[in-house]
């Protein structure tokens, strides 16, 4: 988790740098300094902080892996990784349910919007429970 911290904390520096770099490079214009663009630089800072410094919390309490040590062989990161879905459609009905929402929001129809949403819920419900009911259920139990 070292690698981690210390990427969000130094990309977090230099939006702090920038927000500061951009408010008083936009002050030199006749309307004064840009506050929107200020603000939204300072709050990804702001952002990218909060996760550093969640990284760097972890990476006090837990043993450093593999990627965190200089002496550590490629080997060492070998291993399971996690379970994938090899077919799963679901991703798919996701992104069609979310381009419905999306679409209602273009049109600012509140029908369609709700039909997105609930969509979106249903399946990405169905995506996280994929594996613990019907055909694909483990015979664990």
């Amino acid at each position: 988790m070292r690698t981690e911290y210390r990427l969000f904390l130094g990309v977090s520096a230099f939006l702090f740098v920038a927000a500061v770099v951009y408010w008083l490079w936009s002050g030199t214009t006749p309307q004064g300094p840009d506050w929107i663009g200020t603000t939204a630089l300072t709050l990804s800072g702001l952002l990218c902080l909060m996760c550093g410094g969640y990284f760097w919390f972890v990476s006090r309490r837990i043993e450093p892996r593999p990627e965190d040590r200089r002496d550590a062989e490629i080997a060492a990161g070998a291993g399971e990784i996690g379970f994938f879905s090899p077919g799963s459609y679901w991703p798919f009905g996701i992104a069609l349910a979310a381009l419905t929402a999306s679409l209602g929001l273009v049109f600012w129809m509140w029908w369609l919007i709700a039909l997105g949403v609930v969509a979106t819920i249903v399946t990405a419900a169905a995506l996280l429970f994929e594996y613990y009911t019907g055909t694909r259920r483990s015979a664990e139990r």
